[in-house]
């Protein structure tokens, strides 16, 4: 499921959900949020020509 040409994201993911898991529940839920816009963003954002998405 990993993009050999793309940076490695989850190190970086891993470590901002472990920040938000450590935050009360109301923060939590507007943390959570904002990780599922930003995602979201770079998905809809990402190449949808499918010669172009299955590049090695």
């Amino acid at each position: 499921m990993s993009d050999s040409t793309a940076p490695d994201a989850a190190p970086e993911l891993i470590d901002r959900v472990r920040l938000i898991e450590a935050q009360p529940l109301d923060t939590r839920a507007e943390a959570y949020a904002a990780v599922h816009d930003e995602l979201a963003r770079r998905l809809a954002s990402a190449p949808t020509d499918a010669s172009v998405a299955a590049r090695p």
